[in-house]
This record gives structure tokens, sequence and C-alpha cells, in this order.
């Protein structure tokens, strides 16, 4: 579901910060991150703990102090980790979401992706549709335009 979380965290922000300097890179990595505990459960899906979320804001104010234009990048990384947490309704499951203070025991949890049924599938679906809107918005069509975008992150959404 790489698709939903990249392209809902990224109009999130758009229509919330509206700020044509936010560099969208990463924000979309993370948002899909915590994919990788979706999918194989087991301790990774403490990615999908507030825990994790809150603790990687904490480390990018903390190593930052003084660096305007370097936690202007990386302040997209814990946006990234709480938009996925409630895009992926991590909220809904206690264990994992207030991991470790729900208990340190995550071995055993299953795969979110697995219990959701065809959920995932039709909103990994309308995430291609708003990444192609997106794309399009912000006249990332050619390749060229998308090296562009690697090099600066900016979206304008013309």
């Amino acid at each position: 579901m790489l698709f939903w979380y990249a392209a809902t965290a990224v109009l999130v922000i758009h229509y919330v910060f509206t700020d044509p300097q936010f560099d969208y890179r990463m924000l979309i990595i993370g948002s899909t991150v915590p994919v990788i505990g979706d999918i194989t459960g087991g301790w990774l899906t403490a990615l999908n703990s507030i825990t994790i979320a809150v603790a990687a804001l904490i480390g990018v104010m903390a190593m930052t102090i003084g660096r305007r234009p370097r936690r202007r990048f990386l302040l997209g990384l814990p946006i990234g980790f709480l938009l996925h947490s409630v895009f992926g309704a991590s909220w809904a499951t206690n264990k994992v979401f207030w991991w470790p203070f729900g208990g340190l025991d995550l071995g055993t949890s299953d795969a979110a992706i697995l219990s959701r049924g065809f959920t995932p599938l039709l909103l990994e679906i309308v995430g291609v549709g708003l990444t192609v809107w997106i794309m399009k918005r912000n006249q990332l069509q050619s390749w060229e335009q998308l090296r562009s975008w690697t090099r600066d992150g900016k979206l304008t959404f013309r």
C-alpha cells in the first residue's frame, strides 16, 4: 500500500501547511516505511507505533538545533510516520499503536495487511489514482521533470 500512504500524506501536507518550500521526499519515505511492519508483522509492527513517530520527531528536532535547512528537510520523516498511523488506522490496534506502553511483546503480532481483506487493494487503487493526479498537477510527466523533483523535493500544485 505504498501509493495510498504516499499520496494521502502529500495531499494532507499540501492542503494543511500550504508551504511552497516543503520538501516532500522525506514525507513520502516516512509515510511508506511503516508498511514493512504492515506486511511482515512481528516486531516490525512497532514501526506503526506512536512511540516511534514521536521518537523520530524528537530525534530530528534534537539533531538539527541551529540547522534550519536540515530540519526543514528531515521534518517530513516523523510527519510521514504520524500520517501513516492516521491513514493506516494504526490507532485501531492498541497493542501496536501504544507499544511499548501497551506491552513489549510484538513477536506474535499478525501482519496487518492480511487481516484487512480487500480493503488494502481498494485503497491502493485509489492511491495510484491520487498519485497520477498529483503528478499531473505538478507537471511530473517526463523523466527530466521527475529528476528535477528528486533534487529539490518541492511540489507546486499548479
